[in-house]
Order: C-alpha cells, then structure tokens, then sequence
C-alpha cells in the first residue's frame, strides 16, 4: 500500500488489555504507527482495561450507580489515551467526542471513550463511520472471535469469519453495564450493521498480523461480514 491508494484511514479500537507497559512492545507498536500514518490517517480509539475495571468494580462495591460507573471507566480510557498519544507524539489535547476527532489535524488522533452507555468499540465504530474510514480493526489480546472463551476453554475456536447479524442474534444491541469485558458490545455491532467499511478482529500484540489485515492480506483473526453486502 502506497500514499494515494485505496486506503485512506484507519480506525483502530485498541483494547485496554494491550496496554501491558512493555516496553520493546510499545516500541514497536509506535514505529508501525508512524509508518502507516504517512500512507494514510489513523485514529485510535483507547480502552479502559484493567484501570477501568479496578475502579468500577470497587465503585459498584460501594453502591456507585452504572452511569457514573460508567462515567469512571470513561476516565480511565481518556488516561491510558493521554499516555498512548504522547507515546506517539500524537494529538496533545484528547478529543472528547467522535466530531472533536474527525475535526483534529493531525496525522495520527487518539482518544477514549465519550459518553456513557457504551464501549470505546462503539465509540471506534462511530468514528469509522464518520471519518469515512475504509476499514474498523478491533485489536484485542485474543486471536479474534471464538466460539466461547479461548481464556478459559483450550478447545475454542477461533472464527474466520463471521456475520455481524448473527453477532446480533447472540448479543443483541443494548448496552448491559459498565467494564464489562466482552469482544464487541451491542451498540458497537449495531452501528456495524449499518456501515460499508471492513470489519476484522485481531490479536493487537501481533502487529505484524495487524498490518497484514489492514492491507487487505491474509491473517489470523476474525472478519465481520455483513448479509447482502
């Protein structure tokens, strides 16, 4: 893929459980971001991980309702987006809304979450849908979709592909609470539905892998197909 190509942008929703402080990780991860920034533009968008979910099951210990739950886990997002933009000598002000994003001049643009009611997914597929973006990569700590989870069950198995409705049928579209830890929220898959762009899951700690997806080549993980399309 060359400057001018059928790739404009990118929208990577980058899972907070990637955000493991390795160095030699992070270290690569920026060089491949910079080099991909001067074919094409990159948005980020954060998760909260394990910062988020500390708070929030503490908060809800304490009797702290979902929405401000939610409002916390938001926070936490936009502090590990802080900390990932200056590691990419990115945006110096962290845009709280899809149109503060889309609106920010910058070759590379990361942010966390916005508002309540949904993850940092459906955030990253609002903005694949607004930015025009040509392709919505779900980077998680997983190789991609399974049929239960790889975490605890040895014999999951990994998806190649999969339709985004049937993802509705299993999960529906509603918002259930705040941290919780799943691959793809409702709200996200709703807004997928709706969209034109390329939909893949991958394991965010395999660049390579990454980069291979976002060129159009062959790779591990999962992509998310629409019927009719």
């Amino acid at each position: 893929m060359h400057k001018g190509d059928w790739i404009k942008s990118v929208v990577i929703a980058f899972g907070g459980s990637l955000l493991n402080f390795d160095r030699e990780y992070f270290e690569k991860f920026r060089k491949f971001i910079i080099k991909l920034s001067r074919e094409c533009k990159i948005y980020l968008v954060v998760g909260g991980g394990k910062t988020a979910r500390n708070y929030i099951k503490f908060g809800r210990e304490m009797g702290v309702s979902e929405e401000k739950l939610d409002r916390i886990g938001i926070d936490a997002t936009r502090l590990n987006a802080r900390l990932i933009s200056c590691i990419l000598d990115a945006n110096n002000i962290i845009p709280e809304s899809v149109e503060d994003a889309v609106d920010t001049h910058s070759p590379v643009v990361v942010m966390g979450g916005t508002l309540p009611g949904h993850s940092t997914d459906a955030v990253a597929a609002e903005l694949a849908y607004k930015s025009g973006a040509d392709i919505l990569v779900i980077a998680t700590d997983v190789k991609g979709i399974y049929d239960k989870d790889p975490k605890k069950h040895s014999d999951a198995v990994l998806y190649n592909e999969l339709y985004v409705e049937d993802l509705i049928d299993r999960y529906g579209t509603e918002w259930r609470k705040a941290g919780e830890n799943v691959v793809i929220d409702g709200p996200a898959l709703d807004i997928i539905r709706k969209a034109t762009y390329r939909v893949v899951v991958v394991d965010g700690r395999d660049i390579e892998n990454m980069e291979m997806a976002i060129r159009g080549k062959d790779f591990v993980g999962t992509k998310i197909k629409r019927r009719g399309a």
